[in-house]
């Protein structure tokens, strides 16, 4: 896990808050803080945790400031580790919380289902997308299923300003990580808060929800968003902060290369569909990863299928794959056949 780097005076009444995330891998979140005449603002709160509490609250005071003095927080997406201190932000200030309304809608579903009822949608989308039994019984036996964040009190639309007097901060709507995920523009500053839209060496995590939808097309508009940060006024000479590594200049090239991995990615998927029909499962299973199948816990595959199944959905737009029959028991699972087309190969 990453070292968590200290507290950073970026410049012109902006800051960078690195907010822990206990045992994970990422290792922290970057919260943005900018100083306005009116009381401080952030971006994304944090992992709700009791060390991730105490950083953020001792991050605030480095800047001068204290947690009852924050106007409010804009989050870039609902995920936890962005969203997770929205509570406790509340409990300790009056500050406002704002997300994209795609984002609002899925914490607001999300919200509304208990913790059984989560875990029993996962297990269902696992079965329905050919999962051996084995791993049906590894995850109902430790089923990982998170505690939604609280629900924002405001609505922040494309191209809305941040309640934030004395700046112009911008929302730019970029779907496909999560569907309501939010970079933010301070163009007079010259800076791009990316969140996880644009990471400088991560390619952000592109999910279908559930795993077997037909519905949507996550990584399409994840793609899409790609090329509209690359086409934001002088984008290369942006100051890129993004939430997680660290910052960066270069948004068009680094934007162009993530859009290059995933359609690596496609290709390689429509290469295994030409062996033949497959589920999810057989096709995730078949994929390299970073981590190799069999040493993947449960959570991990879940995930990889939901990349995968992104991918499918992906390819069903462009014609180059079609979902066909299904197994008859005990639930229908669908599998996808490669769909050729002149000059290239299935």
């Amino acid at each position: 896990m990453p070292d968590v780097p200290p507290v950073e005076d970026i410049g012109d009444g902006v800051w960078s808050l690195p907010v822990p995330i206990p045992h994970n891998p990422l290792g922290f979140t970057y919260v943005y803080l900018l100083t306005g005449p009116q009381g401080p603002v952030l971006i994304d709160t944090g992992w709700n945790h009791d060390e991730s509490w105490d950083a953020l609250v001792d991050g605030v005071k480095q800047t001068g400031h204290s947690v009852d003095q924050i106007r409010g927080a804009v989050l870039t997406h609902f995920h936890p580790d962005h969203t997770g201190l929205i509570g406790r932000l509340r409990e300790h200030s009056d500050a406002w919380t704002a997300m994209h309304p795609a984002d609002i809608a899925v914490t607001e579903r999300l919200a509304a289902a208990s913790a059984a009822e989560r875990a029993d949608a996962i297990a269902d989308q696992l079965l329905r997308a050919g999962f051996p039994a084995e791993d049906l019984d590894a995850f109902r036996a430790d089923p990982h299923v998170l505690a939604p964040p609280a629900v924002p009190d405001l609505v922040l639309a494309d191209g809305a300003a941040v309640d934030l007097p004395g700046r112009d901060l911008r929302a730019v709507w970029t779907p496909g990580h999560t569907p309501g995920h939010l970079c933010l523009h301070l163009p007079d500053g010259g800076l791009l808060f990316t969140g996880d839209h644009v990471l400088p060496r991560i390619t952000p995590h592109v999910g279908q929800f559930p795993l077997h939808s037909p519905d949507g097309d996550p990584l399409g508009d994840f793609l899409r968003s790609q090329e509209r940060v690359r086409r934001l006024p002088d984008a290369d000479r942006l100051l890129c902060l993004p939430s997680h590594e660290t910052r960066f200049r270069g948004t068009a090239a680094r934007a162009a290369e993530i859009t290059t991995h995933h359609e690596e990615r496609l290709d390689q998927i429509a290469a295994l569909l030409g062996a033949g029909p497959a589920t999810l499962w057989e096709l995730t299973s078949r994929l390299p990863w970073r981590r190799s199948w069999a040493a993947m816990r449960m959570l991990a595959r879940h995930m990889a299928a939901s990349e995968t199944a992104a991918h499918l959905r992906t390819l069903e737009e462009r014609g180059r794959a079609v979902r066909t029959g299904t197994d008859a028991s005990p639930a229908p699972v669908p599998r996808w056949v490669a769909v050729p087309s002149p000059g290239r190969p299935a």
